[in-house]
Formats: C-alpha cells, structure tokens, sequence
C-alpha cells in the first residue's frame, strides 16, 4: 500500500537529493546580491528579474489582512523588480473567490492557492485561461533542474499534464518533514508499570489491556479525528482508508474499505472498542475533551496526533504533572508502516495566459531557488535571523525564550504562506525539531517502514467521470459503516458481506477499473 499523493502546501527544490542529512543538505554556494541584499543562490536567474517595475497581481491563501506591507513581499518586489500586488484571501473562502475571478474573466498574473485540483486547473488551462508551463521551461532553470534534469521527478508530464499534452501547473517539491504526524504516547505511565513500546498490533493491544486494568476509569487509547480515524490507522494496515490504493505485490489497484485487510482492521479496533480500550466517544469526541484527558494523570495514554504536541502537552502540564513525557510512538497496525509524506504536491501555482506570463514562470521559478526558499522561510541573513551553532535559523526579532511557529512568522513577516512559500529552507523554524520532535524523525531513519507513495495518475474524461459518479456517495457509505461495525450496530462476517454487496451496487467496480486502466497507461508511458 502506498497513499496517494495530496495536494500539500509544499516547496520546490534546486537539487535533486534535497536530504535530512544536514539543513544545508542539496544547497547550491553561490550567494546572490541585489543592491546591500545578499542572499543565497538563485539557481542560474538573474535578479532583478526585470528593470522595468512593472506591476503583476497575485492570489495566495492567508488570513493576513495587510499582505502587501508585510517583510517578506516588500523584500520580493525589491530584489525581483517586480512591483507585486498581492491579494489574500483565508482558506476557508478562497476556493469560492477564486471560481467566481475565473468566472469574471478577470484573472490576475499568478494564482498561488485556491485553484483547486490539478484537473480542475487543466480544465482551465484548456479553455484557454491559463500558459502552459512547458512553454517557458528554457527560462525557469530551478523548475527545470528538479522537474526535467532529474529523472526521478519527470512523471509530473505524465501525471499531471492535460489531455491536451500541457501542463499548466508548477508542482511543489521536498518540503515535508519525514514526520509530521502518528502515534503519541504516555512513556511516563509506561515507565511506571513496565510495559514496553508496542512493536505489533498484538502488542498494542496487551499495552492498553494492561492499562486498564491498572486504570479501571481511563479510556488507554482516545482520538479527536472523528470518523478520519480510519484513514489514518489505515496506513500501518498496508491500506488508504475511503480511496483506492496501489497494491504493489499483485500491481493493480484496489478499493481499501472493501479489502479483506481492511476488515481485519475494524476486527482490531471493534475488539478494543468492545474491551473499553478505545474510548468510547472516539467518534464525536471534542479536542477540548480530547485535550483534557491527555493532559490529565490517569485518563488517556496513547492517540494520533501531531508532533507538535508532543512539546505543547509538555508545557501545559509543567506545573501539574511534571513527570509528564508524552513519546512519539510506533504505529498501531500489524505491519508497523508510516504513510510516506508526498515528495511532490500537485501544483496549486497557475499563471494567467494573459498579461505577463514569462515573467510570473520566472518570479515562481525564483521562489523555487536556494534565494527564494531562504527568503520567504528565514528572511534576510542579519535584518530577521541569524544562524546558530547548529546552522540553523535564530529570529532575531522574537525573545529568545519563546517557542515560535511557521503562524508566528506568517504573521510577522508574511512568511510560510501557502503557495507563496514553494520551498521550505532546511535551516528554517519548519525544521529545526525539539528533542521529542527530532526522536520522532529518527523512527523513520528505517527505509523499510515507510512504503512510497502510489503512483499519481492522469484520467481520461470518461475515468474523470466515473469516479466523480460513484466516489462520493461510496466515501460516504464506507464511513458510515467503519463506525456502524466498530461501535457493533452491524458488525461481524454477515454485516461484512452485506456491506461487499453494497459497496458493488455503488460503484466500487468502475472506480477500481478506471484506476487500473489509467495505471496501464502510466507503465506503458514509462517504458
């Protein structure tokens, strides 16, 4: 089983091994200065990029109100020439603000966040609406020297090109942390009773048996993810909960919520539900909850969650529960597998046909480069931060003893924008890890824990079609009964069977099919 690839807010690399061996791992050497600002390498564009000023509009997805004063875009427009106006709308509306400018006609130069799906944008790139990228490739060398040059990155032409034989949006590259989420746990309580970190979905199950027995009260294993449980368990089942996977073994794709591993899973977790081991309001129940038994001494000791709150948790039991030690864990499931975080994203950056197009390839290419990953993640070197022993990026203008965030520096400066920011710096805040964070990276140093992401495929119109028919109303079926078999209102081989019935009667076939049919695309375009 391998995830499909999402659609990340994520960022373009310059070299084509961009490592966690180092945070200047995969970095070109050449500085760049423009005027008093020296910066790092912009993988071969001049900058200015232009001498002319001249004004280009883009679209990115923020909560910031006054976008256009912020650091990092006053910097943009300085060392590029460009004189950018930014329009910033939060993430909650963009999607609709974005498909009524399209509508209008009224397109600006770029739109970084808020197209939607790859598809969605080739819909509009054939229409007419937007430049195709590989028209300018020749003057993007940072786009060209992670997408073209490396072999390894070229299915995007194939994966995420129109059927017109275009593609019109620039990918994002390697940004993503090895971790960024899974199982935590409370090592103090585990410590105390002697019970060691799980290494099987058996051991997992005696680990939270023996818990409760200590602790008649406690729920051992609690969740705030809803019915996304599933999805998320699902991974270190070898599966993708509510979508096809790619079964490797056998090469074709399957649907997992009507996979024979999927109802081992829901066996798993109906057998702890039925044990008092996984809370019983799993489902529905709240974050401030959620939050409030994790931080309490004796109600919850294990969960799926974020890394950060590994050290958030830590600080808010400071005073109250000192010994606290809240562990990045091993996952649930019986193959002891980490979903691989996608090392390319689908493309949300599209550049309007009309207007100025060559040169808003070029202001994107240069937010792909050493230059721009620098400046729309740390600054400017000595004005926003400066480097520590370690290399690593100190900001300047925030105490020293508080514990910031990408939030922190969106808001101050205009950095970590979603779209905006297409490379994250290694030596950026993103990635210089506490020491539970960091112990969090190492458990996936092990390359066999990780399964790769399944392959990323292009449909016809017909498959398009298909799969818009039937995947929502089967999603949404398959949700329905995970919860329905685990809380045990229908549950057992009979219900199984019933839901193999109807999972038939909605679709599952076709989907599968119009997978597969695409997949024999995909490895014949290979060879």
């Amino acid at each position: 089983m391998k995830k499909i690839i999402a659609c990340v807010a994520a960022a373009a690399i310059v070299m084509s091994c961009f490592s966690a061996c180092g945070p200047n791992a995969g970095k070109t050497t050449v500085e760049t200065k423009v005027g008093e600002i020296k910066i790092g390498s912009t993988g071969g564009l001049k900058l200015p990029l232009t001498d002319k000023s001249p004004e280009m509009t883009m679209i990115v997805a923020s909560n910031q109100t006054d976008f256009n004063d912020k650091y990092a875009v006053q910097k943009l427009r300085e060392l590029t020439g460009i004189n950018l106006q930014i329009n910033a709308y939060p993430a909650s509306t963009i999607f609709e603000k974005v498909k009524a400018i399209i509508a209008s006609k009224n397109m600006p130069d770029i739109i970084m966040g808020g197209i939607g799906s790859t598809d969605t944008a080739n819909d509009i790139g054939m229409q007419g609406a937007l430049a195709p990228v590989n028209d300018y490739i020749e003057k993007m060398p940072n786009f060209k020297r992670t997408f073209v040059d490396n072999k390894e990155n070229s299915w995007i032409f194939q994966s995420f090109q129109a059927s017109d034989g275009n593609l019109y949006t620039v990918p994002s590259y390697d940004c993503e942390r090895q971790v960024n989420h899974g199982m935590l746990y409370r090592k103090d309580i585990f410590d105390k009773h002697g019970i060691k970190e799980w290494n099987s979905d058996t051991e997992f199950y005696e680990a939270m048996k023996k818990l409760k027995s200590i602790y008649p009260s406690s729920t051992p294993f609690t969740s705030k993810n809803g019915d996304l449980i599933f999805n998320k368990l699902s991974f270190s089942w070898g599966l993708n909960a509510g979508l096809p996977y790619y079964d490797e073994t056998s090469g074709v794709w399957k649907f997992s919520d009507t996979d024979p591993e999927f109802k081992n899973m829901l066996d798993y977790l109906r057998k702890l539900y039925a044990e008092g081991l996984i809370d019983q309001e799993f489902l529905t129940l709240t974050q401030a909850a959620w939050t409030s038994k994790m931080t309490q001494q004796d109600k919850a000791f294990a969960t799926f969650d974020w890394i950060g709150r590994l050290d958030m948790f830590q600080e808010q039991t400071r005073n109250t529960l000192p010994e606290y030690n809240l562990r990045y864990g091993n996952p649930m499931g019986p193959k002891q597998t980490y979903q691989e975080l996608p090392k390319v994203a689908e493309g949300t950056a599209v550049v309007a046909k009309n207007g100025q197009p060559e040169l808003s390839f070029q202001l994107i290419d240069f937010l792909m480069s050493d230059a721009g990953a620098e400046l729309m993640t740390m600054g400017i070197e000595g004005e926003t931060y400066v480097l520590d022993e370690n290399g690593m990026a100190k900001y300047i203008e925030f105490p020293e003893d508080k514990k910031i965030g990408i939030n922190d520096l969106e808001d101050k400066y205009g950095m970590f924008v979603s779209g905006l920011a297409k490379r994250f710096d290694r030596r950026s805040i993103y990635f210089n890890f506490s020491e539970r964070e960091q112990e969090a990276q190492d458990k996936v140093k092990d390359k066999s824990k990780i399964e790769p992401a399944d392959p990323k495929l292009a449909f016809t119109a017909e498959e398009k079609e298909i799969i818009t028919k039937y995947m929502p109303n089967l999603t949404k079926a398959a949700k329905e009964f995970n919860s329905l078999y685990v809380l045990g209102t229908k549950t057992g081989d009979a219900a199984w069977n019933e839901w193999l019935d109807k999972a038939k009667s909605l679709g599952v076939d076709e989907v599968v099919k119009a997978y597969n049919d695409a997949q024999a695309r995909y490895d014949a375009a290979k060879k």
